[in-house]
């Protein structure tokens, strides 16, 4: 009989590698199709509004799609906390639903990179601004998703 199946033998802690893995894993079950319509539409309110008011130019490009990726990571991140993503393995649903503050860290952490990566590539703004930008942003995400899944643990709780 294996070690996870054997009732008679306590369970092994988890590796923080494994820890990595399963608020990876938790992260993927969020739901991310619905997130990506809401940052398109976030992205293309904040361009449109920018162009109304007369500017435009890769600065104001960057900015929607920085709106737009915040509202992705955001709307996505707070489902897989949540447990709002599509039917999976219930396991590792039961686990982000445990462990909402690990589940948090990969859309913040996610933000950060592509955020950094796009800015680097649509501005000239130097490389420790935009590391500052997708810093805060990241911090942002990754506590409201954090606060949202503490919440809906509360809740569930009850």
């Amino acid at each position: 009989m294996s070690r996870s199946t054997d009732p008679s033998r306590p369970p092994r802690d988890v590796t923080r590698g494994e820890k990595r893995q399963l608020a990876l894993a938790s992260a993927t079950l969020g739901p991310w199709r619905p997130a990506a319509a809401v940052g398109a539409i976030g992205g293309g309110v904040s361009l449109t509004l920018s162009v109304i008011d007369g500017h435009f130019g890769l600065r104001v490009i960057a900015a929607a799609c920085s709106v737009a990726l915040m509202l992705f990571f955001l709307v996505g991140g707070a489902g897989a906390v949540t447990g709002r993503g599509p039917r999976s393995d219930h396991r590792i649903r039961r686990w982000a639903a445990e462990h909402p503050w690990r589940v948090a860290l990969v859309p913040g952490g996610m933000l950060l990179v592509t955020d950094l990566v796009m800015r680097q590539i649509l501005t000239s703004e130097g490389f420790f601004g935009s590391l500052w930008d997708g810093l805060w942003r990241g911090a942002l995400v990754a506590g409201v998703v954090g606060v949202v899944g503490a919440v809906a643990a509360s809740r569930r709780a009850r």
